[in-house]
């Protein structure tokens, strides 16, 4: 049904960096460290009206063939994908982002099931999620040196981030079947719809050991895990160099569109 055997997993492991492993736990948590460092979270063909779409060969074709990022779907999609053809279980999900606030359920991510545990791996939520999460009521991590915890009410998880707030819930999923129609729709909602937050901006987001980077609109901001911020406005004549930090390279047509637009 997600059409796994056309992936070619060895380019896919190469541009990840990472070798190929038989399934265990923590294979799952190499693997996916490995994915959210090495593919940024980027809308960029949203914005120039480009996307190619969300069949695996296009994601495959963009996010491995070309090095660019991708959005949730572009992510969940490959990184699903690849784990299968590895072994390992594997369920697509959807979530609603921001569930306090009545957000929409349009959030693709995974449940993984290896070694008699499951786990929600969630590589395409921003600059979020460097590691799978066990699926275990109150489970909390560690995510970059921000603590997520999930938590479980009837049939749903909500996934929540430590913050001077207090938790605060970032999304929530269940088990109810996904198919690949479903993330066609959820796609052309966020990649068309002028509310979504996906269409009026680019979005380009980076997780690393302690540090998160984002680039919204012309606004780079940089924080740290110890509370430090900082933010500055990107002049035209600097994004290609802004872009090119968070690890997107765009053709000089590219930039020139994407900066009639910013």
């Amino acid at each position: 049904m997600w059409n796994i055997e056309s992936l070619d997993l060895d380019a896919y492991l190469a541009r990840i960096g990472h070798a190929r492993v038989a399934p265990s736990a923590d294979a799952l948590r190499s693997l996916h460290r490995a994915h959210v460092l090495a593919i940024p979270f980027e809308n960029i063909d949203v914005i120039l009206g480009t996307h190619p779409g969300i069949a695996l060969d296009a994601i495959q074709a963009k996010l491995v063939g070309r090095q660019r990022g991708g959005y949730c779907y572009e992510h969940a999609l490959l990184f699903g994908a690849a784990l299968e053809r590895l072994g390992f279980d594997v369920v697509r999900r959807v979530a609603r982002v921001q569930p306090h606030k009545a957000g929409p359920r349009t959030h693709a991510l995974l449940k993984v099931g290896v070694d008699g545990q499951e786990f929600l791996a969630d590589v395409g939520f921003g600059a979020g999620q460097l590691h799978p999460t066990p699926l275990k009521d109150g489970a909390v991590v560690d995510q970059a040196g921000w603590d997520h915890r999930l938590t479980l009410d009837g049939d749903v998880w909500t996934l929540s981030k430590q913050t001077a707030d207090g938790w605060v819930p970032q999304h929530a999923s269940n088990d109810e079947a996904v198919r690949p129609i479903d993330y066609e729709v959820y796609h052309h909602y966020v990649s068309t719809h002028p509310k979504s937050p996906f269409t009026g901006r680019p979005v380009v987001m980076r997780v690393a050991d302690g540090v998160v980077r984002r680039l919204v609109g012309n606004t780079l901001t940089i924080e740290y895990a110890d509370g430090h911020t900082t933010e500055r406005t990107v002049p035209p004549q600097d994004l290609p160099d802004a872009l090119a930090s968070l690890d997107v390279h765009l053709s000089d047509e590219e930039i020139d569109r994407l900066e009639a637009v910013v």
